[in-house]
């Protein structure tokens, strides 16, 4: 988690912030402070994952608890012990479980192994880019939705909608919902209907 991390945040089901992590976590944190009316959720714009903060002391406590989380999110990796790979190139070493004729196969290519499965890799993302952006779009919107949107009318349809690519009957569904969920569903859902 970075500060750069871009999220948005509702009270209940009005959205009452979207920007940078430290951006919102102060508006949040003012709109905890004056009293909680609803349960407040941040989401990672990218994502939809939930983002947990600590909310506990001043503003200023707030932002430094975020700054810390930085660090301490950073120093495992450089703690790790180092195994095979070339980490200075960003190559980590992975466990792969392929049948004994999989590994003749890969092994009797041009490079071995490792080119043949980094060129199978390549040509799989750009053959599956398009695809690969939808169902993430899918997922993302999945997310939020079942978050945001599970008791409201026609989610279950709306979720029917989203993943059989149907955009107008994804919107017919969404558009009863209250105005803020239903705008961020809809942005969130723009990328899974790219194929349609």
């Amino acid at each position: 988690m970075t500060t750069a991390q871009q999220c948005t945040a509702f009270e209940g089901s009005r959205r009452v912030a979207s920007g940078g992590l430290a951006e919102v976590a102060l508006k949040v944190k003012v709109v905890l402070d004056r009293g909680e009316r609803a349960p407040v959720l941040i989401f990672d714009d990218a994502t939809s994952e939930l983002v947990e903060l600590d909310f506990r002391g001043t503003a200023e406590e707030v932002l430094r608890k975020l700054g810390e989380g930085e660090v301490l999110e950073a120093k495992p990796e450089e703690e790790a012990p180092r195994g095979p790979g070339r980490p200075r190139l960003g190559v980590v070493a992975r466990e792969v479980t392929l049948l004994p004729r999989h590994w003749e196969w890969l092994n009797r290519q041009p490079g071995g192994a490792s080119v043949a499965l980094r060129k199978l890799v390549e040509e799989a993302r750009r053959v599956n880019g398009a695809k690969d952006r939808v169902r993430q779009a899918q997922e993302c919107a999945y997310r939020f939705l079942s978050a945001m949107a599970g008791n409201e009318p026609g989610f279950e349809e709306a979720l029917r909608a989203l993943f059989a690519g149907n955009r107008a009957r994804f919107g017919e569904w969404v558009d009863g919902w209250p105005v803020d969920v239903r705008d961020h569903a809809k942005k969130l859902a723009e990328g899974a209907f790219a194929e349609a």
